[in-house]
């Protein structure tokens, strides 16, 4: 019979992998989610060209959005699951997503969103589940939400742009 210790789990998707160690058992799956999708974004692009980081094939989002939006995402949802507003920084990366700029090179996209990954699963570490239900207003309208509402729209949002972005990623390798 197999047990946990006979099996190599570092080639396993991160929700195989058992428990992620310091996260409330609750925020598991944000922190299986987020993790997975930082793996899949760093071997996607492990070898990806430079001067194609921008290419929209049919006007679909480039990958360099997708770098951005993703850590941007982070952010601002972790930032309301914390019951705070978004400063002007904030606001201001929102607007710049996606705005070309050659100046923005593949390994700083890169490097922000692997450090924005370990900020979400820092305040995931820091979460405690008593707190998962508490009311949480988002944005300029208030709309209302709940923390564990925001921490998995977070990590679901982010999955969901992994796929496109791995998607573009192939097809303007394949095009350009």
């Amino acid at each position: 019979m197999n047990t946990t210790t006979d099996i190599n789990t570092s080639n396993l998707e991160y929700w195989l992998r058992g428990p992620v160690e310091g996260i409330p058992l609750l925020l598991q799956p944000a922190a299986h989610s987020i993790l997975q999708s930082r793996r899949e974004v760093m071997e996607g692009l492990k070898d990806f060209p430079e001067s194609l980081v921008w290419e929209r094939p049919e006007g679909v989002a480039s990958v360099a959005f997708h770098l951005q939006h993703m850590p941007g995402v982070l952010d601002r949802m972790f930032t309301y699951a914390k019951g705070k507003q978004l400063d002007q920084h904030q606001l201001d990366y929102m607007v710049a997503e996606g705005k070309e700029n050659d100046d923005i090179k593949l390994s700083a996209l890169l490097d922000h969103l692997n450090n924005q990954v370990e900020k979400a699963l820092e305040q995931l570490r820091d979460t405690p589940e008593n707190v998962l239900l508490e009311h949480r207003a988002v944005g300029r309208k208030q709309v209302p939400s709940n923390v564990i509402g925001l921490l998995f729209h977070g990590a679901e949002h982010i999955q969901r742009h992994t796929g496109q972005l791995l998607v573009t990623s192939r097809v303007v390798n394949v095009q350009w």
